[in-house]
């Protein structure tokens, strides 16, 4: 159905909303309309032994994970929702993992160390409990016009608070109490019957919600929204990004309380977390752990479109069912979306959580959220350039063609040429192209960045602004958003 629902005006700042659940949230870290079917649940919320059974998710695609120096992210699929239908499974570069007999994932300077499967957190109504699979996302035009702003939070130190982040120093009943009433699990239906389920939380009081977009990829438009009291509501999808898997649904219904989206760039590796979601199908379950690494690139793909994530990395027990639910950090606050996990096994019977979860930034949710709610599409940073997959030597090389660089883009500005190695970012040293784009995709349009080229026998550093991927025209080589896919090789990835 259409979204004739026209937002409100403006999202409510953390002081004017709803009250929150943490009016004033300790130092915290780094910090989209149809009526509602509204119904109760004929059922209690699952428990750990539930009387209904639940379906299972489709078996993952087995992926491998590319490997950057030092610890490379893994990339990883979003988390399958916990649905009906068979999800697909994407490839991810998880770190390597700590032990000797389990070696790391994904490449380490272009050799094959050890593959894991990821997948992303939805559960496939065709199959039992277990099962990362990872659904790509289309988008809606169904996006209304008005400027979207969503609740921050107003400070500005670290997200566990004061002195050094513990996983005992937070108090999880208080966060869970708080936090789970603004916690949703969104239903997929096919055929009368749920064919997929994930999470999603409240980022607007008048509505609107946020998830990932491969939990309703499949959706056509619509979805069911099941509240934490267990009243269901017919969802409009707003917009979505495959490009960073993320999703908006607008429900009808005001005087929500949104969940605060604390400010990324503060989490500290090592800061107590919860996680939130419907893992599985069991809903509002609360598990907890720590922030495990940042900056971790993951990369999930499905058809011609991939996603590219500058991921936080946690241990805290996420599973299929659990995509597009909050990573909450000691003051309450947001400050990532479940999205992927990776695990050992290729089959869904045995996939499930082994401590490598992934979460998407609230600084990229938030921005995504506010363009999609405003306009229904959102864009994503480019620099012009189409990367060499074959290149094995240090570094990341711009490939050496004609359309390696666009004419008139950041790169070529900056002076960049076709055959020319991208070797760091920001001062960050980058061995794979996968790295490259998820450090430019962690930015926005307008943003600096500085890349350390070497051009023949010089190293030099330059910066570069970037443009929005609807600004640079690639050509039918690379991709036509012109940020980029991690296309198979040989073809070049364009940036």
């Amino acid at each position: 159905m259409n979204d004739s629902q026209t937002p409100g005006d403006g999202v409510p700042s953390q002081d004017s909303q709803p009250t929150s659940p943490f009016a004033s949230p300790s130092p915290a870290g780094s910090q989209d309309s149809t009526p509602a079917a509204q119904t109760e649940r004929s059922t209690e919320l699952p428990t750990a032994d539930p009387t209904a059974p639940l379906p299972t998710a489709p078996e993952p695609a087995a992926a491998t994970a590319p490997a950057a120096a030092p610890a490379p992210a893994p990339s990883i699929p979003p988390l399958p929702p916990a649905a009906q239908s068979t999800p697909y499974a994407a490839s991810a570069e998880p770190a390597p993992v700590a032990t000797a007999t389990e070696p790391p994932v994904g490449k380490v300077r272009g050799r094959t160390i050890a593959a894991i499967a990821v997948g992303a957190l939805v559960i496939g109504g065709a199959a039992g409990f277990g099962g990362a699979a990872l659904h790509d996302a289309t988008s809606s035009e169904n996006g209304s016009t008005a400027a979207a702003t969503l609740p921050a939070s107003t400070t500005n130190t670290t997200s566990g608070g004061s002195g050094t982040p513990t996983a005992d120093g937070i108090d999880v009943v208080s966060i869970a109490a708080a936090v789970t009433p603004s916690v949703v699990s969104i239903e997929v239906i096919q055929n009368g019957q749920v064919a997929s389920t994930g999470s999603g939380f409240v980022i607007r009081e008048d509505g609107y919600l946020e998830t990932n977009a491969h939990v309703v990829a499949d959706s056509g438009g619509t979805v069911t929204v099941v509240m934490s009291d267990g009243t269901e509501l017919d969802g409009t999808v707003v917009g979505s990004s495959s490009e960073y898997d993320l999703a908006v649904v607008h429900i009808d219904k005001t005087g929500l309380t949104p969940l605060v989206l604390a400010d990324s760039d503060q989490v500290q590796v090592g800061e107590p977390v919860v996680a939130v979601g419907s893992p599985l199908g069991l809903e509002s379950t609360v598990t907890t752990g720590i922030v495990s690494a940042l900056h971790r690139p993951v990369t999930t793909s499905e058809s011609a479109s991939t996603a590219f994530v500058d991921a936080i990395q946690t241990d805290a027990a996420i599973n299929p069912g659990n995509s597009g639910g909050p990573l909450i950090n000691a003051a309450g606050e947001v400050i990532g979306i479940n999205s992927a996990i990776a695990t050992l096994s290729t089959t869904s019977s045995s996939s499930g959580s082994i401590g490598l979860g992934f979460s998407i930034t609230s600084n990229q949710a938030r921005r995504t959220a506010e363009e999609l709610i405003s306009t229904g599409v959102a864009t994503y940073p480019v620099i012009g350039v189409m990367l060499d997959g074959t290149y094995t030597g240090e570094g990341v090389q711009v490939a050496n063609t004609a359309d390696g660089v666009v004419s008139g883009s950041p790169a070529d500005q900056a002076g960049i040429k076709p055959g020319d190695v991208i070797t760091a970012i920001d001062g960050r040293p980058v061995t794979q192209s996968d790295e490259l784009v998820v450090a430019i995709r962690a930015k926005a349009p307008g943003d600096e960045v500085t890349l350390t080229i070497q051009s023949g026998d010089s190293t030099k550093d330059v910066v570069v602004t970037l443009a929005a991927n609807d600004a640079v025209v690639f050509s039918d080589n690379g991709s036509s958003s012109g940020s980029g896919g991690s296309l198979p090789e040989p073809s070049s990835p364009s940036n």
